[in-house]
């Protein structure tokens, strides 16, 4: 069972699997965003929370047969992804695009510190990475929607 839920059900067995379980996350948060309630703050950050310890704990328990940080490991993709969605306006396909394309940015050249939580033990260092990057994809996000760039 935890190298399914790490895996996000096979995700992470494919070629480019960090993609593919951002791209899912977008899909459900799309669908998601049809009940506005879900996406509301509180259940918003439980989920996200949710995702984060299952990704933790997932990631302990993976480690010894996968290695450090498994590229089949993709529920750290799904958190991040989830943070850079954050509070993001509903049902604006383009803001999902843009934040798909930064978390992504973010999480493959992994600058100012992104790197550095990798070096953490166990599910943490695999989670923080992905979450510091979702940080980041968020703060550019949030500019780009004050900005008004795009509506």
């Amino acid at each position: 069972m935890n190298k399914l839920i790490a895996s996000i059900f096979g995700i992470g067995y494919l070629k480019g699997g960090g993609t593919y379980a951002s791209i899912v996350t977008c899909v459900v948060i799309y669908f998601l965003w049809q009940v506005p309630a879900v996406l509301a703050p509180l259940p918003a950050i439980a989920i996200g929370l949710v995702i984060l310890f299952a990704g933790i704990y997932t990631g302990d328990k993976v480690e010894p047969f996968w290695g450090k940080d498994s590229y089949r490991v993709v529920i750290d993709e799904v958190a991040g992804m989830w943070i850079t969605m954050l509070f993001v306006p509903l049902n604006n396909i383009k803001l999902l695009i843009a934040g798909l394309i930064l978390f992504r940015f973010f999480d493959m050249v992994k600058p100012l510190g992104v790197r550095r939580m990798e070096a953490l033990k166990g599910g943490l260092g695999v989670m923080m990475d992905d979450v510091l990057a979702g940080v980041y994809a968020r703060i550019v996000l949030q500019l780009i929607i004050f900005s008004g760039l795009l509506k």
